[in-house]
């Protein structure tokens, strides 16, 4: 398996670069899930900020950076800075607390900014968030309040930093579609560092344009792509190819819009088989490309 995706590089078909999750290797050490990362072919992975793996909150929290940072300099991989691990903070509540919380937001707020600055030390390309969802009767000014004023206390830091930041609309949260963050960043003026996860699936799940179509909408302000596949209104990440997304076409308008970040696989619950699926996942994304390049000349 290793030797016959790592042959050529993910950039041999398309000029995109492709990343693998680590949220998806969660039964792997954090090193271990790296090696396999990339000798698969990979060319950069999403890190999940998480206790398994690299806990922002542990005291030698400074020293284990250092120490991913020399790894991922001595695979070769680039890295974008993920923060939706489930349980970091709280052990009962999935996700919680969250920007857009009753009660600690400056708890989130203070994530974030550790994120930032791990993203810094590693040399990171972008650190991707979210909103949360807010507490059932939540009036909805009150939810942006609380939102624009935490998202500005992470650019701030992120500007110190020269860090950016990518914010991304999640179903069923606060800031479930491309039309919320593009509200969000009107509120805050538009600021340069804060820019758009799109997470490909969830155009299937939750948006009112493909794939595709929502690239071309948002492109210039992509700064992190997550890759996985879902069907309409079920918010399941799924293998590619294996839910109702058109990969050749997503893949198509990436190459379209120029994206040069990494456009990562998320599939947060397929550890139980990480190499194996994240093989595969390669090998869909190499394929989809080359349909691609196919579409472009018979177009062209």
């Amino acid at each position: 398996m290793r030797g016959t995706a790592a042959s050529g590089g993910a950039t041999a078909d398309t000029a995109l670069r492709f990343g693998y999750g680590t949220n998806g290797f969660g039964d792997h050490r954090l090193r271990d899930a790296l090696e396999v990362i990339a000798g698969l072919g990979y060319d950069g992975a999403a890190l999940t900020l998480d206790h398994p793996h690299l806990d922002p909150f542990a005291p030698d929290a400074a020293a284990r950076t250092a120490a991913v940072g020399r790894d991922l300099e001595r695979l070769g991989l680039a890295v974008v800075v993920e923060t939706g691990a489930r349980y970091l903070m709280d052990p009962w509540r999935k996700h919680e607390p969250t920007l857009v919380s009753d009660t600690g937001r400056e708890r989130r707020v203070d994530l974030l900014r550790r994120a930032v600055r791990i993203a810094a030390d590693l040399g990171a390309e972008a650190v991707s968030f979210w909103s949360g969802i807010p507490p059932r009767g939540t009036p909805a000014a009150v939810g942006w309040d609380r939102l624009t004023e935490g998202v500005a206390r992470v650019l701030e830091e992120a500007e110190r930093h020269g860090v950016t930041c990518a914010f991304e609309p999640e179903p069923g949260m606060f800031c479930a579609t491309l039309a919320d963050v593009r509200a969000l960043r009107e509120r805050l003026g538009r600021p340069e560092r804060l820019r758009i996860t799109l997470d490909v699936g969830h155009c299937v799940c939750n948006e009112p344009l493909t794939a595709a179509d929502s690239v071309r909408d948002v492109g210039p302000l992509l700064a992190n792509v997550q890759m996985d596949d879902m069907r309409p209104g079920v918010h399941e990440h799924l293998e590619l190819g294996t839910g109702e997304l058109d990969l050749a076409a997503t893949v198509g308008a990436l190459m379209d819009a120029d994206y040069r970040g990494l456009a990562s696989v998320e599939l947060p619950r397929h550890g139980h088989a990480a190499p194996q699926v994240a093989f595969r996942s390669l090998e869909a994304l190499r394929s989809a490309g080359r349909r691609a390049l196919d579409l472009r000349k018979e177009a062209g």
